[in-house]
Order: structure tokens, then C-alpha cells, then sequence
């Protein structure tokens, strides 16, 4: 869901980015983490927030299920902090639709501007406008090269992708009963958001679970070839307990492959909620586990963040929010707690 619509963000990331080491996660200019339960405002603050009659625009990359989640926590804080949204844009993942975006919004004079950039290499000339204006501005993912935090941009608001690496090992020593042979397909391309949450798997896996064994490895640059690649792994090695992927919409991929294969054993844990994987999770097939982010919870961050800065305040440069491990039993609580949504309709029907 979410790494299909980001992985065009990878040609202003390229050269920028750094990989976690020691189990943390750093952000697409090499920051070191800090939670996002950090950001917080005194009741006084909140008050002079009110007071101050803020107004604030979401100037989106595109909207998707992730999108929508984000919007929708930062929406409600802003809210429940007596800002009023006076503009939401969605670029069509277009970098000159969103600058035209941002020009669009400006006429309305915000204070605040939350937004993910569609191409962080060209995107300063997108902002440079509001950032004269006085604009303050959070991103979510990334920011613009060249631009300064502090100076330029309130903070950037992402997830905590190590830790997402490691519950997806987690939930798959689980559903393996921590021993067995695990197949491992990773995203072969340079790309932070994934590259840090494959390898948090595996460092995970081979520190913690010696009974558990990554006997193949397969990188994926084209999602299009992932049933292939799951295909011939499964057929090398038709005694694999699990595979791991790395993002769920070529895990449906691999799925396909299992069933083809007439392979019922075999477990799958990827990355991400997908409606199609989590129906074959709760019907009890192949899925073991998806790992979610806090998705509400990225824009509540980025909103408040900004609007503390109204104040004065300053923000970490790098705010990451936790993730969850959803499986048959929690599927309800985590759609819930990372898009503060209800399952979809297909889904509470299977758990009927």
C-alpha cells in the first residue's frame, strides 16, 4: 500500500540516505530518531495555540489508504488545537502539480503547511515560496535537498523502520514457533524506507533465533517478478517454513506462487496492511502477520510539531512513530490503530 506509491521518491533519496546499524532506524539525511510521543503541548500552550488563530494546509503527494491516514490525524489535531485547514491538495504524484499546489494555498495565507514532497531532489523550488512567506512547514518521509532543519522545515515525521524490521522477525519466529528454514526477499534497489526494514529482519533473525535458518535469498527490483522469484525459491527449497517479503503488494505475488505450488505450509509475513493479504490471513491461509506504522498517528505528530513551532518551539529533526505486528486475532485493533479505520467490509465478513 504505502511503498508502491513512495518508491518514486527514490531518485532524490539516492546518495542521502544512511542505513540503520546497532537496531536504529535513521532518516533519508542520516538523523538519529526520536519518538514521536516526545511532541508534546502544555495546557497553556495549547491555549496560546487557540488564541493565536492559526490556520494550516496539507499539500499531499497523492492520496492513498496511507495518505488518508495521515490527512486524517493531522486534520483532527489541528482541530482539536482550534486550527483551521484551509486548503488540501493532491498532487497526482505530479512534482509540477504540486508546486502549482503550493502557489494555490498560499493565496490563502496559512500558517502552517504539512506535505510530502513527490520529488525531494527538485522539491525546493516547490516550497521556496511558502518557506519566504514564513510559512512554517513539516514533512512527512523526507524534505526538500538542500533544505536545513530548523531553519527551513518545522521536522520530518516517518517510521520507526528498524523496529518494523524486527517485529516482522519477531512475528515470524511466531508463527514458526521460533525454529525453521525461512526464505528472505528483499527490495534490491537503494532505497532507505526498505533497505532499513529488510535488514532489521535478517540482523534480527540471525541474532535472536538460532533455531531459525535464512536458507534463500532473493532480491527484487521489479515487483512484477516477485511470483518468479517465489516461484523458483520455492521450488529449490520446498521445505521453507516461511518467507519473508518486503512489502505486501508483491507478497500477493508470492501468495499466488504458494497456491500455484499447492503449498499450504509455508508461511508468509510482509510489511504493510493490504486488504488482499489480511482476508487470507483471517481466512487462516498462507499471511502469518503484516507490520503496520501508526499512520493517524504521522499526522497527529506532524501537525502538533507544527504548531508548537508557532510558538517557538523547536522539534527533533527526525520523528518516528511505533508500528504493530496485526495477525487473524488483532486485525481489527491494528486497521484501527494504523489508519483509525475500520477493517474493510471483506474482512469483518471473514470474521464473522
Amino acid at each position: 500500500m504505502r511503498i508502491a506509491t513512495t518508491l518514486a521518491l527514490m531518485t532524490g533519496l539516492l546518495g542521502a540516505h544512511a542505513y540503520a546499524a546497532d537496531g536504529a532506524t535513521t532518516g533519508p539525511h542520516g538523523e538519529g530518531p526520536t519518538a514521536a510521543s516526545t511532541v508534546t503541548l502544555t495546557a497553556e500552550e495549547e491555549q496560546n495555540i487557540k488564541d493565536g488563530r492559526f490556520t494550516a494546509a496539507l499539500v499531499w503527494h497523492e492520496m492513498s489508504e496511507y495518505t488518508n491516514a495521515v490527512n486524517a490525524g493531522a486534520q483532527d489535531e489541528f482541530k482539536r488545537l482550534g486550527i483551521e485547514v484551509v486548503a488540501q491538495t493532491d498532487a497526482g504524484f505530479d512534482g509540477a502539480r504540486q508546486k502549482a499546489d503550493v502557489e494555490t494555498v498560499l493565496a490563502k495565507k496559512p500558517s502552517i503547511i504539512v506535505s510530502l514532497p513527490v520529488d525531494p531532489a527538485s522539491a525546493a523550488a516547490v516550497y521556496d515560496p511558502a518557506r519566504a512567506a514564513g510559512v512554517k512547514l513539516a514533512f512527512v518521509d523526507n524534505s526538500p535537498a538542500g533544505y536545513e532543519h530548523g531553519k527551513d522545515y518545522v521536522t520530518i515525521v516517518s517510521d520507526d523502520l528498524f523496529q518494523m524490521g524486527s517485529k516482522a522477525a519477531i512475528a515470524m519466529a511466531d508463527a514458526l514457533g521460533k525454529k525453521g528454514k525461512v526464505g528472505y526477499i528483499f527490495h534490491d534497489a537503494d532505497f532507505y524506507v526498505t533497505n532499513q526494514r529488510d535488514q532489521a529482519f535478517k540482523k534480527t533473525i540471525e541474532q535472536d533465533y538460532p533455531d531459525m535458518k535464512i536458507v534463500a535469498e532473493q532480491g527484487m527490483a521489479d515487483p512484477a517478478r516477485s511470483e518468479e522469484i517465489a516461484q523458483a525459491m520455492v521450488t529449490q527449497h520446498p521445505d521453507l517454513d516461511g518467507i519473508y517479503v518486503t512489502w505486501a503488494e508483491p507478497a500477493l505475488s508470492v501468495l499466488s506462487a504458494l497456491r500455484s505450488a499447492g503449498n499450504s505450509h509455508t508461511r508468509i509475513v510482509t510489511l504493510d496492511l493490504n486488504e488482499p493479504a489480511a482476508l487470507d490471513m483471517v481466512k487462516g491461509g498462507s499471511v502469518a502477520a503484516l507490520i503496520a506504522d501508526e499512520a493517524y498517528n504521522i499526522g497527529v505528530t506532524a501537525a502538533r510539531s507544527a504548531a508548537g513551532a508557532m510558538l517557538g518551539k523547536e522539534a527533533a529533526p527526525f520523528l518516528v512513530v511505533d508500528s504493530l505486528a496485526v495477525t487473524k486475532d488483532t486485525v481489527k485493533e491494528g486497521w484501527k490503530t494504523s489508519l483509525n479505520k475500520d477493517v474493510p467490509q471483506s474482512i469483518a465478513d471473514a470474521l464473522k
